[in-house]
């Protein structure tokens, strides 16, 4: 690999994870709106956006998915697991709960190890499983420290590391991966769309978002927004994929978690008592020694 080409897959791997990392600051700009008409507009923004995306595709090989039942329902599954991953993460940081969410992204790698162990049979090095070992302790530590099961950090950890599971089973590529996934997940966006939530009137109301246009108009284009903005990080992130080795991917993924995380801090000043970097102190060793597993040799 060239230097020029490996520079270049740096800059498409960070600005991937720096967007994500900046997103908690776009989705407290909408906290006036509803957490799912918030995901209604990602997932019908998405499909429009990507729609745009692959008319320039004169190959369509995304239909072929269907043909064979289980890899339709792969991906039937892998849509409602990425409107579940994107609908709890808007719904965590509008909630006050950006450094819960920053913590199930960190857990994620490691859960789609022990996926990997389990579905593909694939091998586990040493230090992955004492990674996987204290990110376990970490997790019980602030259940322990909280009194709850951090559901947050989970829900999102598993979503999206299943998610990644039936990726690698579907051969097609991210892009119209992602375009199938927004179409076969439109209903949902829809029906979302029309769900007066908070409120009395029944379903369906076509006034269920009436408060939204009484938004300033800054908020409505925002709203407008949360397509590209959804889909253009997942387009710098595969570019960066296709240049750059895995050690390399495998570090940088941890750009997004750790700005999530400092900004729940600095600058949403979310609740974060002492005794919680105990918890985290194990979550981020089994972070480095996960990276440090990246370049080490696999064991016999």
């Amino acid at each position: 690999m060239g230097d020029s080409s490996f520079r270049k897959g740096i800059l498409f791997a960070v600005a991937g994870f720096g967007f994500w990392g900046l997103l908690p600051l776009y989705w407290r700009l909408l906290a006036a709106i509803d957490a799912l008409h918030i995901l209604s507009f990602r997932i019908l923004g998405s499909m429009l956006f990507m729609g745009i995306l692959l008319l320039n595709n004169k190959d369509f090989p995304w239909p072929t998915v269907f043909r064979d039942k289980k890899r339709g329902a792969r991906q039937i599954l892998a849509s409602l697991l990425i409107c579940l991953n994107w609908g709890l993460y808007v719904w965590a940081v509008n909630h006050g709960r950006t450094i819960e969410g920053s913590l199930g992204y960190y857990i994620n790698p490691l859960i789609s190890i022990v996926l990997g162990l389990c579905f593909f049979r694939e091998k586990l090095k040493l230090l992955q499983g004492i990674a996987f070992g204290l990110a376990c302790v970490g997790v019980l530590i602030l259940t322990v420290l909280t009194g709850r099961l951090p559901w947050v950090s989970l829900g999102l950890a598993l979503s999206f590391a299943v998610y990644g599971l039936l990726k690698k089973t579907i051969k097609i590529s991210g892009l119209e991966s992602l375009g199938v996934e927004t179409l076969v997940a439109s209903p949902i966006g829809i029906i979302l769309f029309l769900i007066p939530f908070g409120k009395s009137t029944g379903f369906p109301d076509p006034a269920s978002l009436s408060y939204v246009l009484a938004l300033p108009i800054t908020a409505l284009l925002l709203l407008l927004l949360c397509g590209a903005l959804t889909t253009l990080p997942l387009y710098l992130f595969s570019e960066g994929a296709k240049i750059l080795p895995l050690s390399t991917l495998g570090f940088l993924q941890f750009l997004s978690p750790t700005m999530s995380f400092f900004t729940g801090i600095f600058i949403f000043r979310e609740s974060f008592p002492p005794q919680n970097f105990i918890a985290f102190g194990f979550i981020w060793a089994a972070v480095i020694l996960y990276i440090i597993s990246l370049k080490s040799p696999k064991r016999n």
